[in-house]
């Protein structure tokens, strides 16, 4: 695909992942690839590598051999050596060089975040076009927040479409309509996330108050995009009926539009809480619990009783 007059060769996306295989976010089987930068900072949040804009220095202490050689190297002095120790300096931003993490012999650093061009994405994303028209399956863009970087998600989406490659976008919906509008026009399919219907929870677990969030879901069905909505489930947080019910109320207007698909339950999970050690966080709801089976039957109950398509999504 050339797009050069569209800017899609030599623009660049800031990436921290890329994922064969997925056959959760989308239809048919899918490949992901995961923009940095997030707006939000859900307590739960299981890609906290993804939320900084740039670079992220992710460091395994229990490989860490304290043999100074990422010190040696690191030309913005990051990586320091106090008393024969390693020590990560999160004060000072990450340049992206990866020296100190070819030089670790112990693989103890890990950098998230590259620079790829968006003609190497569309050659990945394409190297499984045959798996795509089997299954109807394509590329879906995720995060951290893909609209973060709207112009070169814009310009993934676009060289993708124009491939014949279906698209779809995971979004927190925190984003301003017309960012929004601009990866609208290539994508097949949003997946948008509803966390909390009552904007100060939303504050308290998010960061942000949710009435852009909601409002830009309402833009979406009414100018008729595929939108599915994903609740990430947490319990004592959102799980409780008059939660739901605000939900299904809020959606209720749109339950009979084509372009509406359901809704999808995320029951929480703490596979990446790692990371957060890895990042120098603190990670908050240590103390959460996992919903169990008998949450998630009467979790589904509540849908059921409006007679309200849902699935629960179990990774």
């Amino acid at each position: 695909m050339n797009n050069e007059k569209e800017g899609c060769i030599e623009r660049q996306a800031l990436i921290f992942n890329k994922q064969k295989y997925n056959t959760y976010d989308g239809p048919g089987i899918r490949t992901l690839v995961f923009f940095k930068g997030c707006p939000l900072r859900c307590k739960w949040c299981s890609n906290p590598e993804s939320l900084e804009t740039g670079y992220s220095v992710m460091f395994k202490q229990d490989l860490c051999m304290n043999c100074g050689e990422c010190a040696k190297v690191c030309p913005v002095n990051i990586h320091k050596m106090i008393d024969g120790v390693h020590i990560v300096d999160r004060s000072i931003n990450c340049n992206g060089c990866r020296k100190c993490e070819e030089v670790c012999c112990n693989k103890a650093l890990k950098i998230a975040g590259e620079k790829v061009k968006i003609s190497e994405l569309y050659s990945y994303v394409e190297e499984d076009r045959t798996f795509y028209d089997i299954s109807g399956g394509g590329v879906t863009l995720g995060g951290g927040e893909v609209t973060a970087q709207a112009e070169s998600a814009r310009s993934l989406l676009m060289t993708c479409k124009r491939g014949g490659i279906n698209t779809a976008i995971e979004t927190c919906g925190y984003v301003k309509l017309e960012n929004l509008l601009k990866v609208a026009e290539f994508t097949d399919t949003f997946l948008i996330d509803i966390k909390h219907m009552d904007p100060e929870m939303h504050m308290k677990y998010t960061g942000v108050r949710n009435e852009r969030i909601l409002d830009n879901i309402k833009e979406l069905l009414e100018r008729r995009y595929n939108v599915k909505v994903r609740m990430p489930m947490l319990k004592g947080i959102n799980d409780y009926k008059e939660e739901i019910e605000a939900v299904i109320e809020f959606l209720s207007p749109y339950r009979n539009y084509k372009n509406f698909l359901g809704v999808d339950v995320l029951p929480y999970h703490k596979l990446g809480v790692y990371k957060y050690v890895q990042l120098g966080w603190d990670y908050e709801l240590n103390e959460q619990e996992p919903l169990s089976e008998e949450d998630l039957a009467r979790i589904k109950s509540y849908f059921d009783a409006h007679d309200f398509e849902v699935n629960i999504l179990r990774h």
